[in-house]
């Protein structure tokens, strides 16, 4: 198919260009987590053109998924497809030209820094703050650009993080925020306005990052309201940093696993356990 024509109005405008595309389709992504906010993180990448896309979700495709998850559809659930598989047929549709790779898999302490190895950047569909923090912990560790973003309610927020330039998550929250202290998708409900508002607004930071266009001085936590239109552009503040054990201590509590055993799982009424040791477990 010609693909001369594919992103000629992303190229016409001006911040990206020719070079900014070449840069797009030289460039290694991985998104993790493709639900309400990775998959249509996910459908916007590969349709942007770059040039190699990771896909990692360990879950499979429910009925409640479809009022948000613009990927999937019934015949994914007739077929119990898991999330990352069902996305990948969808997307190497949309986008041949694309390596897309997915991995139906859990992302934990012992597989995020092989996961992030060979990656330009990170974006977080994620679900869970426990999960957050290992890839904030791997990417502060390996000097690795990511995005985190969480939607809830009509609520979304997104915030780049650039490892030892910009503040972090721990900058943000501190430590993880206390069971039942954080309102979730299965306690607020979530529409689907949002989580495509907040996806949007992550993948125009990666463009802008992948690009070159991203200063980290005007990186800031944005956060958007959308069912009474209230936007904000927060600074976390350098001070954060000083404080930060990530940032200022190299500690990575969460990537070491020590604080990390269990994690809840969004909507499932259900909890994680992760083992301390790699390996197969005999249940008998």
């Amino acid at each position: 198919m010609p693909q001369d024509d594919r992103y000629s109005r992303q190229i016409r405008f001006a911040p990206i260009g020719e070079t900014g595309q070449h840069r797009l389709q030289s460039s290694r992504v991985l998104i993790v987590g493709l639900g309400a906010l990775g998959s249509v993180t996910a459908d916007q990448i590969i349709r942007a053109g770059v040039g190699f896309v990771r896909l990692i979700d360990r879950d499979f495709v429910e009925l409640s998924n479809l009022q948000r998850q613009s990927l999937f559809d019934e015949e994914d659930i007739r077929n119990n497809l898991p999330k990352a598989i069902a996305a990948e047929a969808k997307l190497r549709l949309v986008n041949s030209s694309v390596e897309i790779e997915v991995k139906v898999d859990d992302v934990n302490p012992t597989n995020i820094e092989d996961f992030i190895a060979d990656i330009d950047l990170v974006l977080d569909g994620l679900d869970n703050f426990e999960t957050r923090f290992v890839v904030n912990d791997a990417c502060a560790k390996h000097r690795k650009p990511w995005i985190y973003t969480a939607a809830v309610g009509s609520y979304g927020l997104v915030m780049p993080v650039l490892p030892g330039t910009t503040p972090c998550l721990r900058c943000l929250l501190g430590n993880l925020p206390a069971p039942g202290s954080s309102p979730t998708c299965e306690t607020a409900g979530v529409i689907a306005p949002i989580t495509h508002v907040t996806a949007s607004i992550q993948v125009a930071e990666a463009l802008k990052l992948l690009t070159g266009n991203l200063d980290p001085v005007e990186v800031r936590l944005i956060s958007y309201e959308i069912w009474s239109h209230r936007f904000q552009r927060i600074d976390v503040g350098d001070d954060a940093m000083v404080t930060c054990p990530v940032c200022s201590q190299g500690k990575f509590d969460y990537l070491d696993g020590t604080p990390l055993r269990t994690i809840t799982l969004c909507g499932r009424n259900a909890v994680q356990l992760i083992p301390g040791v790699k390996g197969e477990i005999n249940f008998e």
